[in-house]
């Protein structure tokens, strides 16, 4: 009798799976909870194309503390309601010039009282709406004292 016998082949152990479905719910779950749906459906027709250009842009920090206003010719199903002219819309409704103060006071309603004095309202204008609107807007900003004010625009080539 031999001191070493002959080894035997060994079976492969195999991976178990039975963690496998908590890994596909963990990866799933975190998709969910970090993908930011978009919140608002534009009324108007604005796209990026369709805002001015500017040589100097910046981005904003803090888009949370971010409210817009989005002024342009309504999208092609509004129009027969609503007509072709520019029009205001705030969160996902047309609105007036009247209604920019409560839109405003509500926003801050919404948010902690030490972010209101970093909010800032954020115009997306369609860039062949006459500046008029733009400044009437821009004096009810001033009576709601939102004085903090962003223009949207496109990088220029």
């Amino acid at each position: 009798m031999s001191k070493f016998g002959k080894k035997k082949k060994k079976a492969s152990v195999g991976i178990s799976t039975a963690s496998l479905p908590d890994i596909v719910f963990m990866i799933l779950f975190f998709f969910m909870v970090t993908t930011v749906m978009r919140e608002v459906e534009l009324k108007v027709d604005l796209t990026n194309s369709d805002l001015p250009p500017a040589t100097e842009i910046k981005k904003l920090e803090k888009k949370s503390l971010v409210s817009y206003i989005y002024v342009g010719k309504p999208k092609q199903n509004y129009q027969r309601m609503y007509g072709t002219e520019p029009r205001i819309q705030l969160n996902a409704a047309f609105a007036e010039l009247s209604d920019i103060y409560e839109y405003i006071l509500a926003e801050r309603a919404q948010r902690d009282e030490a972010e209101v004095p970093f909010m800032t309202t954020s115009l997306k204008v369609h860039q062949d709406t006459r500046m008029g609107i733009v400044t009437d807007i821009k004096q009810e900003l001033r009576k709601a004292s939102a004085l903090k004010l962003n223009y949207s625009a496109r990088k220029s080539q």
